[in-house]
């Protein structure tokens, strides 16, 4: 396979050769020799383990940083739902909005909205008896790659759907080039990310040649700039352009309970997830519709670039869910954005052999 872009990086000088990194890596993408851990480019899937267990802090993400919004005219805010997580006791998400404002942005979109439209593609790919049982998410790009690192015959099973991250990004684009009339080439969309996978997927995209999104900032920095000013700014009751279930999405579980909840399963954790496609691939899961896979403990929200613990960030998403109109996904998703190309792969996925 050849070289691609790795957010994950090693600072050598920090690094002891303790050999904790090799032991959790689940790609065994690691060696230690000459008292330095080494990666090997073709296994690693940038899931990040090795940062969240690295005690010399030697592992790190490369991700863009605030700075670089700055080569755009008109830089565009994609945040993950999880970063409304990291705010205790967060009720109106339109505060976080304003905050990303006064720090540069020009305008904020948001992945849930993405995610309602990925929802309602998925409802209909399972209502399709001849899809592959069971369809698993292409919505963690960590689990994508395991499967074409270690269990390449179940490469025909992962729906042919794009993230929720990639289709908000174009619907980002389309409406404020329409609404500012500014050429699109101008809009810079950058994601605010919880992993070091979302990145490399920007950079070294699966199922389609290029990305919608322009960068990734990881949230940990994102949450230093705007923590000091959230709790100075009023809320104004924005309306969200998204259901509650879009922005369930950013925890275990959240894909599977807006698209697929009747026979299917939400597996969370890198080793767990490993496990469950091991049965699957060896036929001893067959009755399963869907399979959502989360390379983190928690879903997203226990994103290795995120500040907050994951069951408080779990927590605030859900009295977020509660505090929002209980609209769905069907009344809020344009029957045009469902049927639009840019919705599909339009690339094989390939084993990584």
């Amino acid at each position: 396979m050849s070289s691609r872009f790795h957010s994950v990086r090693l600072i050598e000088d920090k690094c002891r050769g303790c050999t904790n990194c090799l032991k959790h890596c689940p790609t065994e993408a690691i060696r230690v020799y000459d008292r330095r851990a080494h990666i090997i480019d073709e296994r690693c899937i940038d899931c990040g383990e090795c940062i969240r267990i690295c005690d010399y802090h030697a592992k790190v993400a490369q991700t863009d940083t605030l700075e670089d919004i700055r080569r755009f005219p008109h830089p565009v805010a994609l945040p993950a739902p999880t970063l409304y997580g990291q705010f205790r006791h967060l009720t109106d998400i339109g505060v976080v909005y304003d905050a990303l404002i006064q720090i540069g942005f020009k305008e904020v979109a948001d992945v849930s909205k993405g995610a309602d439209v990925v929802t309602m593609a998925i409802r209909n790919a399972v209502k399709d008896p001849q899809r592959a049982r069971p369809l698993i998410s292409s919505a963690c790009p960590t689990v994508t790659r395991i499967i074409q690192a270690r269990f390449p015959a179940l490469i025909p099973n992962i729906i042919n759907l794009r993230q929720p991250m990639e289709i908000a990004a174009r619907i980002a684009r389309r409406d404020y080039a329409k609404a500012y009339g500014v050429k699109p080439q101008d809009i810079g969309i950058f994601f605010i990310t919880p992993c070091a996978a979302k990145m490399t997927s920007i950079r070294s995209p699966i199922g389609h040649a290029v990305s919608a999104v322009d960068g990734a900032i990881s949230i940990m920095e994102i949450y230093g700039h705007i923590h000091p000013l959230v709790s100075k700014i009023r809320p104004v009751g924005r309306r969200p352009g998204f259901s509650p279930l879009g922005i369930g999405w950013a925890g275990s579980g959240g894909e599977m309970e807006a698209a697929a909840s009747r026979n299917s399963i939400a597996v969370d954790g890198i080793d767990n997830v490993i496990r469950v496609l091991e049965e699957v691939d060896n036929n001893t899961i067959t009755d399963l519709d869907y399979f959502e896979g989360s390379a983190c403990q928690g879903g997203c929200v226990g994103g290795p670039l995120n500040y907050e613990n994951n069951y408080l960030a779990r927590n605030t998403i859900r009295a977020i869910q509660e505090n929002m109109p209980q609209t769905r996904p069907e009344q809020l998703v344009k029957t045009a954005d469902l049927g639009h190309n840019s919705l599909y792969f339009d690339q094989p996925i390939l084993p990584n052999d």
